[in-house]
């Protein structure tokens, strides 16, 4: 722009970034001697930001602003707020005699009025996601940008090849919040069966202040160390299978299947278990599976085992779309009498311990009327065979044996019956034949 005889040079509209310095072109050309300098910021009145006066005031009535080192002119504003956008004037005051050094200088005001626009990257980006079998429902947001942003989304292979995945379904928000925005954008993925990614990508891009954010989703399949490659009848296809005791837990590999138990994997007879699997890094989310022996599969994080009354190995499902693998959880019953004769050795010494101890009043009631019990009935069984056999149990006395005839014993009511039954009739008539008769 021509004024006079000096040429003002400036850009209608200035651009700066949020937290970094803003230039607000001004220059004269040629260069003459500056009578005064002002800067103001156009509003509901003019606010003053800049007074220069070469013989004896250089004064920023805005703190962070100053006179470019460029041209001395021009206006630098740093670090830039938001609040610094709008419309600036700048006003020179020259000397300008026309070229007749004979004639007094005469001042001349010459003033350009320009934009400032102030740019904001993205504050915060957020992702959240869905998933349900291969299905994944992605949505990424970002928030406190000015003008709004763009997203887009990639994919990653194990290799790290890095590809777009394609505009085929996703629905796009913009939401104004005060002077900044808010932009929103959700995806449906499906994964192809055996697909293998490592990683799926939010990609913030805001243009006009050169940033690009990256938000990640990694996948991650369910692992366990010292797996083994296994058929099992439950599945068509080979698993990954190994057991908990052969899990030092030491591993900090992301996605690792742990397990928890509650109150422990060895417990007392007759105790409830709760087993909980977990599996840190692992996404998508695994779905998990319980089962022991043939029974029917119990879906779920958590197993909740009623009364454990022997040892038994529960076996737990982890899978999600990139993997599946399964993990042997045996549960082990120790007895009170084992775990008082463990703790009753110590450095070699041996320890009698109370077997009683733990035992409630009631049973030792119990115990000792059944003993009483089993004495009566011992007693009451050699007394009976006492009196039948009229023989003396504790002190028996050994006789000769002899040949009993019959006949010339007579018959005694304390002696045994015989194997054959004679009346008295019978016996006295034959003694009455033998005798003689007087």
């Amino acid at each position: 722009t021509l004024i006079g005889t000096v040429d003002l040079k400036y850009d209608d509209v200035s651009y700066a970034t949020v937290h970094q310095s803003a230039f607000l072109r001004c220059g004269m050309m040629p260069v003459q001697p500056i009578k005064e300098l002002w800067w103001f910021k156009i509003g509901a009145s003019e606010e003053r930001v800049y007074y220069y006066d070469p013989t004896s005031v250089d004064a920023a009535l805005m703190k962070r602003a100053r006179r470019s080192s460029r041209d001395n002119t021009s206006l630098e504003i740093h670090p830039t707020h938001l609040s610094d956008e709008g419309e600036y004037k700048c006003r020179i005051v020259v000397w300008d005699n026309t070229g007749n050094s004979t004639e007094p200088s005469v001042p001349i005001s010459k003033e350009a009025r320009m934009m400032l626009k102030v740019n904001v990257p993205p504050e915060k980006v957020e992702i959240t996601h869905l998933t349900s079998g291969r299905n994944l429902s992605l949505r990424c947001k970002s928030e406190g940008a000015k003008p709004p942003a763009d997203i887009l989304w990639t994919k990653t292979s194990p290799d790290g090849v890095e590809t777009e995945i394609p505009d085929l379904s996703k629905t796009r928000e913009i939401e104004p919040a005060g002077e900044l925005y808010d932009t929103a954008e959700q995806i449906f993925y499906q994964l192809e069966e055996n697909e293998m990614i490592a990683k799926i990508s939010c990609v913030v891009r805001h243009h006009n202040t050169n940033t690009t954010i990256y938000k990640n989703i990694t996948f991650v399949s369910p692992a366990i160390q010292n797996a083994l490659k296994v058929t099992m009848q439950r599945f068509a296809e080979p698993v990954l299978y190994s057991s908990i005791e052969k899990q030092d837990g030491q591993d900090n590999k992301a996605g690792l299947v742990k397990i928890s138990a509650d109150p422990g994997f060895k417990v007392p007879y007759n105790t409830s278990v709760t087993l909980k699997a977990s599996a840190p890094g692992v996404y998508p989310e695994p779905r998990y599976l319980w089962w022991v022996g043939d029974q029917t599969g119990i879906a779920g994080r958590e197993l909740h085992i009623d009364n454990l009354e022997e040892d038994k190995s529960y076996y737990v499902l982890a899978e999600n779309p990139l993997g599946r693998v399964v993990l042997e959880v045996p549960v082990h019953i120790t007895t009170s009498d084992y775990s008082q004769w463990n703790d009753s050795s110590r450095d070699g010494d041996a320890m009698v311990n109370d077997t009683t101890e733990g035992l409630d009043t009631g049973a030792i009631i119990g115990i000792v009327i059944g003993a009483l019990i089993a004495v009566f009935f011992i007693g009451f069984a050699v007394w009976y065979w006492t009196i039948r056999d009229g023989t003396h149990v504790f002190s028996p006395k050994k006789e000769k044996p002899h040949t009993i005839d019959e006949e010339t014993v007579p018959f005694r009511s304390t002696d045994k019956p015989l194997l054959r039954t004679i009346s008295t009739q019978t016996l006295e008539g034959r003694r009455s034949r033998r005798e003689p008769s007087i």
